[in-house]
C-alpha cells in the first residue's frame, strides 16, 4: 500500500499502519545503522505504509541529537524512502528540535512527529504554543508537516483541544494531524469531531483503538505492536468496512495483550531477536532493562501460541 493518499492537492499525507521503529544497538550500546535500515526494510515489505522512527519505542529520549541524525541519515542512504518516513523529533530543547526537524524537512520526510516539550509540567497553553510557534517560524519551510505526539500518560503533558485549534488556526498548512496515544477513546473522538474537516489526520496510538477509530473517521494507527504484526493490523486497516472487521479486531487485540505482559520495549525486540535468529536485537539501552529469561520464555510460548510469524527476517 501507498504510504500516502491520492489527493492531488497534497500527495505526502499518510495514512494506513506506521511502525515507530525500535532502533537496535551493538554490543557497546551505540546504535546499530546498517541492522537498523534492513529492519526498515522489512517492515515496509510486511504490512507498514511508512514508518515512524524515533518515537518511544525507538528509545529516542535515550539518543542524542547526533545519533538521531546520524541515523536518519544512514537509512536513507541505504534506501529508505524518505517519503515513506515521519522521524519523530520532539525534544525538550527548542533549539534541538528546530536542528531535527529542519533535517527531516530538507531530507523530504512526508513529514515530523513532535512530543511537546514535556519536562516543565507547570507550563500554560501559552508556553507550548510559542514553542511550536518558534520550531514552525525557525524552519521556516513551507514543506513542513508537523503531527503532534499526545502522549500523556508518558510526557504527563499534552495537546488540549483549545491548544490543537490555536495552532491550526495559526499554521493550517503546516499542522497535519496528531498521534493519539490518550489511551483514552474519548480524547481520540473530540478530536476527530473538531478538527478533521480541517485537513486533520488522526493516527490512534495503539491498534486496540483501530477499528473504531477508522469508523469515526481516522487515518489509520501508529503503534508499537506494528514492529511485530503489521501485516495483521494492515488487514484490519484495509477491510474495517467489512463484516470480518470485528474478528480481525479480536485478532490483533490478542497479539497486543501477549506482548503487554512484559515491558513493552524488551518485549518487542526479543520477539524480533527470536523471529530473525539474532541475539544482538534484544539490546537495550539503559535505563531500560533486558526481560528475565523466565519473561522471555513466557513471551515466545504465548507468541507460538497465538501462530505469530515474521516471514524472511534472516539475513
Amino acid at each position: 500500500m501507498s504510504a500516502t493518499n491520492s489527493s492531488p492537492t497534497d500527495a505526502r499525507r499518510l495514512r494506513g499502519v506506521l511502525a515507530p521503529v525500535l532502533t537496535p544497538f551493538h554490543a557497546d550500546l551505540s546504535p546499530d545503522a546498517r541492522r537498523l535500515a534492513r529492519f526498515c526494510r522489512w517492515l515496509l515489505a510486511h504490512g507498514c505504509a511508512a514508518l515512524a522512527p524515533f518515537g518511544t519505542t525507538s528509545e529516542a529520549n535515550s539518543l542524542s541529537v547526533d545519533e538521531r541524525e546520524g541515523l536518519l541519515d544512514a537509512i536513507l542512504e541505504e534506501g529508505i524512502p524518505a517519503d515513506h518516513l515521519l522521524p519523530g523529533t520532539g525534544a525538550c530543547s527548542l533549539t534541538d528540535a528546530v536542528r531535527l526537524t529542519a533535517q527531516a524537512v530538507g531530507r523530504g520526510c512526508a513529514g515530523v512527529l513532535m512530543l511537546p516539550p514535556f519536562y516543565y509540567k507547570a507550563v500554560g497553553e501559552d508556553g507550548f504554543f510559542r514553542f511550536f510557534a518558534e520550531v514552525i517560524e525557525r524552519v521556516g519551510d513551507a514543506r513542513l508537516k508537523i503531527y503532534l505526539y499526545h502522549f500523556p500518560p508518558v510526557a504527563h503533558v499534552g495537546f488540549s483541544a483549545n491548544l490543537v485549534e490555536r495552532l491550526l488556526h495559526a499554521y493550517p498548512r503546516t499542522i497535519a494531524g496528531m498521534k493519539d496515544s490518550s489511551g483514552d477513546f474519548g480524547n481520540t473522538k473530540t478530536m476527530l469531531h473538531a478538527f478533521a474537516g480541517a485537513g486533520f489526520d488522526l493516527f490512534v496510538g495503539s491498534e486496540r483503538f483501530l477499528l473504531a477509530g477508522m469508523r469515526e473517521g481516522g487515518a489509520g494507527c501508529i503503534s508499537a505492536t506494528a514492529n511485530v504484526n503489521a501485516a495483521a493490523i494492515d488487514r484490519l486497516y484495509r477491510a474495517w468496512r467489512s463484516p470480518e472487521a470485528e474478528g480481525l479486531q479480536a485478532e490483533v487485540d490478542a497479539v497486543r495483550g501477549a506482548v503487554e505482559k512484559v515491558p513493552l520495549i524488551p518485549g518487542l525486540k526479543t520477539i524480533v531477536a527470536h523471529f530473525a535468529v539474532d541475539p544482538a536485537w534484544v539490546t537495550v539501552r539503559p535505563p531500560l532493562g533486558d526481560l528475565t529469561p523466565a519473561q522471555r520464555a513466557a513471551l515466545l510460548a504465548d507468541v507460538a501460541a497465538l501462530k505469530l510469524a515474521l516471514p524472511d527476517m534472516r539475513g
